[in-house]
C-alpha cells in the first residue's frame, strides 16, 4: 500500500440530516444549515473549528458558489472551499476530495454539506430547467433525450441482452419501500407490490412512476478530519475512509462505451484496491437508485454478482436483510428521499450510521465495512467510496 494512499488517513466524526420529504418554506441554505448543525453537534465540535467546506449546486438556489454562500449564511470563514458538480456522483467525490484536502494539509476539519428543495422550492421554469439542462442542448435535447430517457436506454439494452424483466425491476422498488418502512422520517413508507409498480403510470418505457426516484426537499452534512485529530478529540467510534475511486467515461449518451457496463467497474476497482478489500467483504452498501434498472446494473458492475445476473440477484432477496449485500437500508432515493445532487449523501448517512451500529430495527448485524456508489448524467460519472470501522484498518 502506497504511503500516499488515503486509506485510513481520514475519519468521519459527525453526520447530520435536515428534515426530508416535503419541507415547505425552507430554502436550500436553511436545510443545509440544519444538516450542518446536526453533524457538528454529533461530532461535538463548534462551527468555528471548520476550516474547509465542500458542497454541490442547488437547483432551487441562485448561488453558483453554493459553498461560499453557505459559509456566509452559517457564519464561518473557511480557508478551503469548493462547489462541486459531477451530477449524481458529486456525493462520493465530495468524500474523496475532502479526504485528499485533509491528507494534503489544505484543511483540518472539512464540512461536506449539500441541500436542495426540489419538491417545494422550484418554480415551473426551474423544474423544467432541472430536467433538461444536464443534457446537451444541441445533440440530445432536440431529439427527446432528457436525463430519464438516458437511463431508460440503458435499461432497455440490459433487458434485451440479458433477459432482465419488468418484474425484476419492480422488485427493486418493492425492496426499497420495505426498507423505508423501518426508517423514521422516510418520505414514502406505504408497502407496495411488484404489481403496484407495474400498474403505476408509465414515465418513459420501461420505467413506470414507481420505478423512478422521488422528488424531495432535504440536505445532509458530514464532518471529516484526520485520523490523528479524531483520536485527539476522543471520538468514540470514528468511521474511516478506506478507499476512493472515480471514472468518467463519456458526456453524451450516444458515446457511452457500453450501454450495459459502466464506469462503476473502474471506480470500484480503484476503491477496492485502495481499501484492500473485495466486494465479498462488504457488509452493507449504498447504491445510487435514481431508477430501478440503475440498481440492477450497479450490483453487477460493483462486483456483487455477475454481469446479466442483477435481476435474479434482486429477485432472490440478495440486496436485503439476510442476503449477500443489504443495500439502501434507509429506502434509498426510491423511497427515503431524493433532493437532487444531495440525494446520494443520504446513502452515506445510512451506511455510516450502519457501521456505527445506530440503525435500530434496520441494523445490519455486525456491519464493519460499507460501500457507497454515486453516479450521474446517464452513467457518465461514477464514484465509489469504501468506509470502515477502526477494526478494518
Amino acid at each position: 500500500m502506497s504511503d500516499t494512499s488515503l486509506r485510513g488517513k481520514v475519519a468521519v466524526i459527525g453526520i447530520g440530516l435536515s428534515a426530508v420529504g416535503k419541507v415547505p418554506g425552507r430554502s436550500p441554505l436553511s436545510l443545509a444549515a440544519e444538516a450542518a448543525a446536526n453533524a457538528l453537534a454529533d461530532a461535538g465540535l463548534p462551527k468555528s473549528q471548520v476550516d474547509g467546506v465542500l458542497s454541490s449546486h442547488a437547483f432551487a438556489s441562485p448561488f453558483h458558489r453554493f459553498s461560499v454562500a453557505f459559509s456566509e449564511y452559517f457564519g464561518i470563514r473557511p480557508s478551503f472551499s469548493n462547489t462541486l458538480q459531477v451530477s449524481g456522483a458529486t456525493a462520493a467525490t465530495m468524500f474523496s476530495i475532502g479526504a485528499a484536502a485533509i491528507h494534503g494539509g489544505l484543511a483540518k476539519v472539512v464540512l461536506l454539506v449539500a441541500a436542495d428543495s426540489l419538491m417545494t422550492g422550484l418554480t415551473p421554469d426551474l423544474a423544467l430547467r432541472s430536467l433538461t439542462e444536464s443534457r446537451d442542448q444541441q445533440y440530445e435535447m432536440p431529439f427527446g433525450i432528457p436525463v430519464a430517457n438516458t437511463f431508460a436506454l440503458t435499461a432497455h439494452r440490459h433487458m434485451r441482452e440479458f433477459g432482465t424483466t419488468p418484474e425484476q425491476l419492480a422488485e427493486v422498488a418493492v425492496v426499497h419501500r420495505r426498507h423505508a418502512a423501518r426508517t423514521p422520517g422516510a418520505q414514502q413508507t406505504t408497502p407496495i407490490t411488484a404489481a403496484d409498480v407495474l400498474n403505476s403510470p408509465m414515465v418513459t418505457t420501461p420505467y413506470h412512476k414507481l420505478d423512478c426516484s422521488l422528488i424531495s426537499d432535504g440536505g445532509a452534512a458530514f464532518v471529516l478530519t484526520s485520523a490523528e485529530h479524531a483520536k485527539s478529540l476522543g471520538i468514540g467510534k470514528p468511521i474511516f475512509v478506506l478507499g476512493c475511486g472515480e471514472c468518467y467515461t463519456h458526456e453524451h449518451i450516444f458515446l457511452m462505451p457500453s450501454l450495459t457496463t459502466t464506469g462503476a467497474v473502474e471506480s470500484s476497482r480503484r476503491a477496492y484496491a485502495m481499501a484492500g478489500y473485495q466486494p465479498r467483504d462488504m457488509d452493507v452498501a449504498g447504491i445510487y437508485d435514481c431508477f430501478t434498472g440503475t440498481v440492477v446494473m450497479m450490483l453487477e458492475d460493483l462486483g456483487f454478482c455477475q454481469k446479466g445476473e442483477g435481476g435474479p440477484f434482486v429477485a432472490d432477496g440478495q440486496m436485503s436483510y439476510g442476503g449477500q449485500i443489504p443495500s439502501n437500508t434507509h429506502g434509498g432515493l426510491l423511497s427515503f428521499a431524493h433532493s437532487g445532487m444531495p440525494g446520494a449523501l443520504f446513502h452515506f448517512h445510512e451506511v455510516i450510521a450502519q457501521l456505527r451500529g445506530r440503525c435500530g430495527e434496520r441494523q445490519v448485524d455486525g456491519a464493519v465495512l460499507g460501500l457507497v456508489h454515486s453516479l450521474g448524467a446517464g452513467f457518465a460519472t461514477n464514484a465509489t467510496t469504501i468506509l470502515g470501522t477502526e477494526g478494518t484498518l
